[in-house]
């Protein structure tokens, strides 16, 4: 069991643990207001690249939570903190959504449809056959090819829906090349979190719906990982894997009651 109490930060995923779609999961207000109340320094740290920070502040307005912006760390975010440290001022083609397109435009990123540094991928809702194919042509070209998150799919309200790196496989394929992954479980994003709290691994939390990004990306960096089953897994998904969660939970709303019993 993890002594919630005496843990300084929370990093946590949102697809699958805050929400799924536009519905808020139980126990989740519940969650905020224990992190509010016992000044715990936390960050929403998600693999989906759609979003930018202030998009997502605004969803969960929308849905009676307040957080502030600088609560939320996306894969957009960093992939083009990677690209920044890797080629200042290169160029990109971009198959996505506001989330990626504003951080690579603000990390001095321009777009480039002819002959760019590298083809750039996450989640999007223009993804057809025609950016496909231009994709596959640049990469083969010459572009390095680079994926916001490693994700096969996510949760939506009426189940899943393929996600980044489903998208990018059809482009590997095709071209034989393989795409670097910038979102969790790469521990430059998990490190980055980290850095933003303040706070050493042995002090944080990793809080996830998968284990193969979340939990995963947590234990490898050092931190305590709890698994809610309140996205895409359940407890038979553990037994696939040969590592397994600091602990088990329904939902994140549970983290407050521990720490509740615990102080007693």
């Amino acid at each position: 069991m993890i002594d919630f109490s005496a843990k300084k930060g929370f990093i946590c995923d949102m697809d699958g643990v805050i929400y799924h779609g536009n519905q808020i999961l139980p126990g989740v207000p519940e969650f905020i207001d224990w992190l509010h109340r016992e000044n715990k320094q936390f960050l929403f740290l998600t693999n989906n690249s759609g979003y930018t920070p202030r998009e997502l502040q605004q969803k969960l307005a929308r849905m009676g939570l307040h957080v502030s912006e600088e609560h939320f760390y996306t894969s957009a975010l960093a992939t083009a903190a990677f690209l920044k440290e890797q080629a200042p001022g290169c160029s990109v083609y971009a198959i996505g959504e506001a989330g990626l397109l504003n951080a690579l435009y603000d990390a001095g990123i321009t777009m480039n449809d002819v002959n760019p540094d590298y083809v750039v991928i996450g989640e999007s809702k223009s993804y057809s056959l025609d950016t496909l194919t231009k994709a596959t042509n640049l990469v083969l070209q010459g572009a390095k090819l680079i994926g916001a998150n490693s994700d096969l799919t996510g949760p939506i309200e009426n189940g899943i829906a393929p996600a980044c790196r489903a998208l990018i496989a059809p482009i590997e394929l095709a071209t034989g090349k393989q795409a670097y992954f910038c979102g969790k479980p790469n521990p430059l994003m998990m490190r980055t979190g980290l850095n933003i709290l303040g706070c050493h691994s042995g002090e944080a939390v990793m809080v996830g719906d998968r284990m193969d990004t979340d939990v995963i990306s947590g234990m490898e960096c050092g931190m305590s990982t709890v698994l809610v089953l309140s996205g895409v897994s359940s407890r038979a998904t553990i037994d696939t894997f040969a590592y397994r969660p600091t602990v088990v939970l329904n939902g994140v709303g549970e983290i407050a009651a521990l720490a509740d019993k615990q102080r007693q």
